[in-house]
């Protein structure tokens, strides 16, 4: 069966186990991205098998019960900067559909620490989301080095800009990485959470789900650490982070 630009796939040398969808065919290489996890591949044809019968995909939804009451709510607001379109839309819908204010950017990982301080001032938000692509090359082997890493660097850069700009972890949280990115670096460069301890691929949707929860939860009330990232895709082993409190205001009365 004929695979085209548009098609969904899985690789049969990963043992099918992520779907991709097909974004550029060049002297018969077929250029993939993730469908749900933040992935660049590339793969012959005679490795690829078509999707045809997928069921119909739905995102987590958000899932944080509010006691209406008499009170009201002032959640966090959000600045997610996302190197991938796709991505940044799925990522939007989730935020409006938890209530939560937030602005997303398009914008490319390599111009992500240029663009930061501008965005910080122009927004000031409560939450900055550093996002998009990235792979770890294991064949290169030392983990510790960042330049065995695809946009790692980026990140790094790009939330240290961020923390120098606003040096508490309690007034910006800073969510960061993406699929295979160097944990520990982004942490040292003054990220709350980021991504990814065991130097797996990380859900399209993880970094908005930390976000949301903590946007969600009451301001000083400490986030429970190990039940919020068990919300993310492949918890603990995809995205980690430090104990943080929660951003919202609640007021009395409505």
């Amino acid at each position: 069966m004929r695979i085209n630009k548009g098609d969904l796939v899985t690789r049969n040398s990963y043992n099918n186990d992520t779907i991709f969808k097909v974004i550029n065919i060049r002297d018969n290489i077929y250029y993939l991205k993730g469908f749900d996890v933040r992935l660049y591949a590339d793969s012959p044809e005679n490795d690829l098998i078509k999707v045809d019968n997928m069921t119909k995909h739905v995102d987590v939804k958000p899932d944080i019960p509010l006691d209406r009451g008499d009170y009201f709510y002032m959640p966090a607001r959000i600045l997610h900067l996302d190197g991938d379109n796709d991505y940044l839309k799925r990522c939007l819908k989730y935020y409006q559909e938890a209530g939560v204010m937030a602005v997303g950017k398009k914008i490319n990982e390599s111009e992500l620490a240029m663009n930061m301080e501008r965005l910080l001032k122009d927004y000031q938000p409560d939450i900055v989301i550093i996002t998009g692509h990235d792979a770890y090359y294991h064949k290169k082997g030392d983990e510790k080095n960042i330049h065995n890493y695809k946009n790692s660097i980026n990140f790094i850069k790009a939330v240290k800009v961020a923390r120098n700009y606003e040096k508490s972890h309690e007034k910006l949280v800073i969510i960061a990485g993406a699929c295979q990115s160097n944990y520990e670096e982004l942490i040292k460069a003054g990220a709350n959470f980021a991504s990814s301890p065991k130097r797996i691929n990380i859900h399209a949707l993880d970094p908005a789900i930390i976000a949301v929860n903590i946007a969600l939860t009451e301001r000083n009330k400490e986030i429970d650490l190990i039940d919020i990232l068990s919300k993310t895709k492949y918890g603990s082993n995809g995205m980690g982070g430090i104990k943080s409190n929660g951003l919202m205001y609640v007021g009395f009365p409505r």
